[in-house]
């Protein structure tokens, strides 16, 4: 049936994703307008345990932030918080960059490279700089109670060699969108939707040959979230990208699973030129267009389709899989920050802003309007977002990327680069096993 959501969801209908978790690719680099802000406090309360709130003979301090773009309103988003951030600490001026997920790895490795790292960074992975002992720990910047409202689950994949370096930003899962109308159009039961691989192929091949210019199967290979796609094809299969000491990118589970996508390729069960198919264009003007069967999506979707298509007729459902078990892909995005100079001002400048944000009320407003999973224990509490059932009805069976091996940083970009070429006949083997090459090299 039609989802209904609450208004404050809509106002994150253009939306995204997620390296995150989620991700908008299509927005473009935005650069945003240096901001100016001063430090807050702990996260559930409003009362500042971490500094002086006017200010007082504190040194001036400027802080250069990175954030990624999940909609059109991020970058209000953190601006809001910087200003409100400023008005009780004006010691602290915070110059914020707003970059896209197509962009933001290629432009913070580059970044990095150059000594020009941002204090701190909206992002996905972290392992490679923990590896290079670039980013403060938790326990070097954080208010005890800012971290122990974490999530424990997404502590534990945050943290590498006994220590938390990633402070859990956004929470995603993956799961399958069905467009209702299509499926009844092809003899299908939305009520009965695809349990296994196969079912979902041959429902694919049922919407195809209706002959009405329909999709089958949403399979975006594309830069933008290619490792993702892939990452639930693979989990699905009892496969995965590896654990904090080793990627098996080619593992034979992973080899089995792509087969599988390539042979839907090229069967004609998904949209053209899935290699160079970005989700959220694919989304946007395929799947809410009412032109496609089926398609992998997140929560944040949801906004989307009740902004730009109200009247779509669509379900959400378990992902297919290839073994008995449920599975789906979980996404944390992380915040975190550089040591840069080393500078003990503004270390302390750093830890009282992150502070500042995850205090409960301004928290909840982020995930809240960008549409996504809190990570926090008062902000599950707290939230307003209702109805992201079916989400939460997988997450307990969840895999994640194995953000704190070293390699996966860069080993995500290759799959985003190369998982594509399946899509033009390369056999899947070789695809993955150069993959696998290229990590293992740092290349």
């Amino acid at each position: 049936m039609k989802k209904t959501l609450l208004a404050i969801a809509v106002a994150a209908a253009t939306v995204f994703s997620l390296g995150a978790c989620g991700n908008d690719s299509n927005g473009g680099s935005e650069n945003g307008d240096g901001a100016t802000a001063a430090a807050g406090d702990g996260a559930n309360n409003n009362e500042d345990t971490t500094g002086p709130a006017d200010g007082g003979d504190a040194a001036d301090v400027t802080i250069t932030m990175m954030a990624a773009v999940y909609s059109d309103l991020t970058k209000e988003l953190w601006e809001g918080f910087i200003a409100d951030f400023q008005a009780e600490h004006p010691n602290v001026t915070i110059n914020l960059e707003m970059q896209s997920w197509d962009n933001i790895n290629d432009v913070i490795k580059t970044k990095v490279q150059g000594n020009q790292a941002p204090d701190i960074l909206s992002i996905d992975a972290f392992s490679n700089y923990v590896a290079d002992d670039l980013l403060y720990s938790a326990d070097e910047l954080l208010s005890a109670d800012t971290i122990a409202d974490f999530q424990d689950s997404f502590v534990a994949n945050a943290t590498m060699e006994g220590k938390q370096f990633g402070f859990p930003l956004i929470a995603s899962a993956r799961a399958l969108f069905i467009n209702n109308v299509i499926f009844e159009e092809a003899g299908l039961d939305p009520n009965n939707p695809p349990a296994t691989w196969q079912e979902l192929a041959d429902a694919a091949k049922t919407i195809v040959d209706l002959d009405k210019g329909y999709y089958g199967y949403g399979m975006p290979l594309g830069a933008e979230e290619a490792q993702a796609e892939l990452g639930i094809w693979i989990m699905s299969n009892g496969g995965g990208y590896g654990d904090t000491n080793t990627l098996t990118i080619d593992d034979p589970k992973n080899i089995e699973a792509a087969e599988f996508m390539a042979k839907m390729i090229a069967d004609g069960l998904t949209q053209p030129d899935p290699g160079a198919t970005g989700r959220t264009p694919m989304l946007n003007n395929v799947f809410m267009q009412g032109k496609m069967g089926m398609a992998v999506g997140l929560p944040p979707i949801m906004g989307m389709i009740e902004e730009q298509a109200p009247d779509l007729n669509y379900s959400i459902v378990p992902f297919p899989t290839n073994i008995n078990d449920k599975v789906t892909l979980g996404v944390a995005d992380h915040l975190m920050a550089f040591k840069n100079d080393g500078d003990e001002a503004k270390k302390q400048a750093i830890g009282q802003f992150i502070d500042f944000f995850y205090r409960t009320d301004n928290y909840v407003k982020f995930v809240d309007t960008e549409g996504f999973l809190p990570t926090t224990k008062s902000g599950a509490e707290a939230t307003t977002l209702t109805q992201f059932g079916p989400f939460n009805d997988v997450l307990p069976f969840a895999k994640f990327y194995p953000s704190t091996n070293p390699d996966w940083g860069s080993t995500q970009g290759l799959i985003q680069q190369n998982i594509g070429k399946i899509a033009s006949g390369e056999p899947p083997a070789n695809v993955l096993a150069d993959i696998q090459a290229s990590s293992s090299t740092g290349l």
